[in-house]
Order: C-alpha cells, then sequence, then structure tokens
C-alpha cells in the first residue's frame, strides 16, 4: 500500500472504541469463512458505508470505512483458493 512490506488491512488501527475493547475482532472470525463468503461480506459493508456516506457520520469517516473494507475485499479476491 506504501510501496513497502504488505500488510493487512486488519493492520489498520480501528476508529470505533468498542471495537477496541473486543480480545476477539469480528474481521478475524470473518477471515476464517471461505473465500467467497468473505467476498460477499466485504461487498456488502462497502456498499453500505458507501451509500449511507454522510447520514450517520462525517463523510470522511464513513468513506475511512469504505476504504478499509475495499482493502479487505481486495485481500479476499487476492487470496488463493481454499
Amino acid at each position: 500500500l506504501d510501496g513497502g512490506e504488505p500488510r493487512s488491512a486488519n493492520d489498520t488501527p480501528r476508529g470505533d472504541d468498542h471495537y477496541q475493547l473486543m480480545d476477539i475482532q469480528p474481521n478475524d472470525v470473518i477471515d476464517t469463512w471461505p473465500r467467497e463468503q468473505r467476498i460477499g461480506f466485504y461487498r456488502g459493508c462497502l456498499l453500505k458505508y458507501t451509500m449511507r456516506m454522510g447520514t450517520k457520520d462525517e463523510c470522511s469517516k464513513e468513506i475511512a470505512k469504505a476504504r478499509r473494507y475495499t482493502e479487505k475485499l481486495l485481500e479476499a479476491l487476492e487470496a488463493k483458493d481454499e
């Protein structure tokens, strides 16, 4: 992403406090799902945050969330079939 070592979207700090309090992150569970299910989930999240931009949080916050799901979707698409 920055030209250096590849990193996971999971390395991106979570912005919402309620996620930081969890021992197990939802994305860690989702990443155990079959590839096609991960792709569908991350596509849906990307759609949700893009479509609701500016209606719940500031536009930049919503798009930052969409960017995170774009990164997760890209990781799932690039993953080898499991």
